[in-house]
């Protein structure tokens, strides 16, 4: 495990909200805070706010079928206060790294670029190796004077792009392959991530990806701020875009409102429920479809008892942010029963640091083609653009579980939600 460098930290975390447990299929927490006004922004402006933690190693793998508990620190201790959540989340941040996406380097040497209304050019120089890429730019109709929020959108398939610019957000249509190409050897990796990295990088597809969205929000920082807001920025995906999507919110705090669609396996489902899932892609699957995963998840596709991780605390890597999860019930392979359990799992930091309304789940949809328009998300979806990005709205905090896709927090854990001072 390495330890990571001191870097400045600033987050306002928001006050607490009493709520009711969230293991359970449905749950409206926002009505608890109806009184509450616009969400000030909370996401920290460091992509890694946890940088300066000292994470230790967590010595040997105990397998536990349950899942792991959020709140316990590697050296078996619970955090009792909000402000412990930081190194917590580093210590997660590690683990995710080191058993199932591979590493995501510190920020490079050197990132430069240019924004304009129609594109984003992003150059890249770290480690004595240079690498290029770039992103288009969609503006919302009727734009005035003043910078807009914006959300990248992987591959071109994420959330309502119509709802999206409706709300007054700009669309970054972002090509992942450009950083990290499908169809290519574990051992030769392709794109400008690999460019610089090496094409034996043992990092996954995914955590390339979002590597390349970091890259992106660092050039709109830099920008003078006249087309795109430098502090607002949401990113969404369907399919394996929803996958990426997941890992790029996860992973960069600086990422306001993370919204994946259908990620499935390797996406928001809870890794030791995918096995028992019936008709869930299976991990070994999803682990040889593309190297999405990194090389050393190999080792715990028939085990995954034996990760000292699961995707509920990716989740919960996400908060105080705002984070809308929506999942198709009528695909089985998307495995949304394990989905609802991550979900659920992570809600409980959100309770925890007192911002349940942060986030959103909802399968509960009518529609069953993959990575469709759905009438039922464009609600919470405007909702969570007027809060998260342009700071006018209320959070959503709405979990609609489909009946049939239904899974249960309490059959997957032994611990219990604390109450963080």
């Amino acid at each position: 495990m390495r330890f990571h460098r001191p870097r400045p930290r600033v987050w306002a975390a928001a006050a607490c909200v009493a709520v009711a447990s969230l293991a359970v299929t449905t749950l409206n927490p926002a009505a608890v805070a109806a009184d509450a006004g616009p969400t000030a922004r909370i996401a920290p402006a460091d992509e890694n706010d946890g940088a300066h933690c000292a994470v230790p190693s967590p010595g040997p793998a105990t397998p536990e079928q349950l899942l792991p508990d959020p709140f316990t620190r590697l050296d078996g201790t619970r955090i009792t206060e909000a402000a412990d959540w930081e190194c917590r989340r580093a210590e997660i941040r590690e683990l995710a790294e080191s058993t199932v996406y591979g590493e995501k380097p510190d920020p490079p040497q050197s990132v430069t670029g240019t924004v304009s209304t129609n594109g984003i050019t992003v150059n890249v120089t770290d480690q004595g190796r240079s690498a290029s890429f770039s992103a288009s730019v969609e503006l919302p109709s009727g734009t005035g004077a003043g910078p807009v929020p914006a959300v990248v959108v992987l591959g071109g398939f994420g959330a309502d792009t119509a709802t999206i610019r409706a709300a007054g957000a700009a669309v970054i249509n972002f090509d992942p392959y450009a950083v990290g190409r499908e169809g290519t050897p574990r051992n030769n990796k392709q794109g400008a991530f690999y460019d610089i990295y090496g094409s034996g990088s043992q990092t996954g597809l995914l955590m390339a990806w979002s590597w390349g969205v970091s890259r992106i929000i660092d050039v709109i920082e830099q920008a003078d701020g006249s087309v795109l807001s430098t502090d607002a920025t949401g990113v969404t995906g369907c399919s394996r875009f929803g996958k990426g999507a997941f890992v790029a919110g996860a992973f960069d705090q600086r990422i306001d409102l993370t919204m994946p669609i259908e990620s499935g396996t390797a996406g928001a489902p809870i890794l030791r429920g995918i096995p028992g899932e019936n008709g869930a892609q299976p991990l070994d699957s999803a682990y040889g479809e593309q190297p999405w995963f990194g090389d050393a998840f190999g080792s715990f596709t028939g085990d995954p008892s034996r990760l000292p991780v699961d995707t509920h605390e990716i989740v919960s890597m996400v908060a105080p942010r705002g984070l809308f999860l929506m999942e198709n019930p009528h695909v089985d392979w998307l495995g949304a029963r394990s989905g609802s359990v991550a979900a659920l799992g992570g809600a409980e930091v959100y309770r925890a640091l007192g911002v349940a309304e942060n986030i959103s789940y909802s399968s509960d949809v009518q529609d069953g083609t993959h990575c469709a328009a759905r009438s039922e998300w464009q609600g919470p979806l405007r909702a969570s653009i007027e809060t998260f990005l342009l700071g006018t709205g209320q959070a959503p905090g709405v979990f609609a579980i489909a009946p049939g896709k239904a899974g249960n927090l309490d059959q997957w854990r032994n611990w219990q939600t604390p109450v963080l001072n």
